[in-house]
């Protein structure tokens, strides 16, 4: 059987928890649902939440809530989702595309400042967008002395702490996606949420419609989610030193995360030496999927490219391979095999 590259870790807990949404017939927003900010709060100290049905909706909700006007700019890395694109378009509001920094998967002051730079765009920034790319986290404190408002998406860096504090804790609204790929999943839906009292006020004034809100079928499975995130992570970690061992004895690189941060092992990414097609296919004949790293990314779209050569430059060498919970010692090991004999 193939290994893919990506598995949701759906244990028979998460499908009791909806069993038992659907008994009850608690399938709309609910209880459920206020039940998943509650053990979300415990994890991470926000004081305000919102449970919607998609990222997109709790991106578009928390750039309304800076009330921004049209033509405003986002700053925002390249290597962002794409759907990033589309909202800020739906808003009319103005994409700063930026670089990353040699080497990384994110975006940090420097380039942020050089993307600033390009006056001839004629864009005003009104605030930061940041994506923690793959899971590796920026230098949040670093990006929220810019001056700007930050929004800060943590969808795929959750578990990782920057010192004491946890990723998602620095923007002024952050977004926590509980999607298929996400760390966590409810099989579709985000929180949007804020930590500070000042911005919590901002949020409380955005009514969602009931069509918006996460129904208690996800919010069942994002609450087992929760409560097994540690379990998890210790997993991920476990996997990712066999996979370590394998990639140093290759000539292939690997992103490192800065030194204060423990990286969640969200994914497994290798920056090739050699042809991205190549290695694809030699995973293929092995029955492993290998998959290149921002297929979906911002980088892609028309005229991004050439703003951003870092970032162009990694879409074409970065592929990802299988690291999530539910593989096995024999799966780790098969695919430690083919990292360690990559061509």
């Amino acid at each position: 059987m193939k290994i893919e590259v990506y598995s949701p870790t759906i244990r028979r807990k998460e499908m009791d928890a909806v069993l038992t949404a659907m008994v009850e017939d608690k399938i709309g927003p609910g209880e459920q649902a206020r039940f998943l900010i509650q053990v979300a709060r415990e994890q991470l100290q926000f004081d305000f939440c919102l449970a919607l049905r998609s990222p997109a909706m709790a991106l578009s909700i928390a750039l309304k809530a800076l009330q921004l006007e049209d033509g405003d700019g986002v700053v925002l890395s390249a290597l962002s989702p794409r759907y990033y694109g589309r909202v800020l378009e739906e808003l009319r509001l103005r994409p700063i595309y930026c670089d990353v920094l040699p080497g990384s998967a994110n975006m940090g002051p420097p380039v942020i400042e050089a993307a600033l730079s390009r006056k001839s765009e004629g864009f005003v920034p009104r605030v930061i967008l940041v994506n923690h790319t793959l899971g590796f986290v920026p230098d949040m404190p670093a990006i929220t002395g810019m001056g700007l408002p930050v929004i800060e998406d943590c969808s795929r860096s959750y578990g990782t702490f920057v010192g004491e504090e946890r990723a998602g804790s620095f923007g002024v609204f952050t977004i926590l996606g509980l999607e298929e790929r996400d760390i966590l999943t409810s099989g579709g839906g985000a929180l949007l949420y804020a930590q500070s009292r000042r911005d919590a006020a901002v949020l409380r004034g955005f009514s969602v419609f009931p069509e918006y809100s996460l129904p208690d079928l996800n919010a069942a499975m994002a609450v087992v989610q929760f409560r097994e995130g540690k379990r998890n992570l210790e997993k991920r970690m476990e996997i990712a030193r066999v996979y370590v061992q394998a990639a140093l004895r290759t000539r292939h690189k690997r992103f490192v995360q800065q030194d204060n941060v423990e990286y969640n092992n969200y994914s497994f990414p290798l920056i090739l030496e050699s042809g991205m097609k190549d290695v694809k296919a030699y995973g293929k004949r092995k029955d492993i999927a290998v998959e290149a790293a921002f297929e979906d990314a911002l980088v892609g779209t028309p005229g991004v490219s050439g703003l951003c050569p870092e970032a162009y430059s990694l879409s074409l060498r970065t592929v990802l391979f299988p690291l999530y919970p539910r593989l096995g010692s024999a799966e780790t090991g098969k695919v430690a095999k083919l990292i360690l004999t990559l061509p």
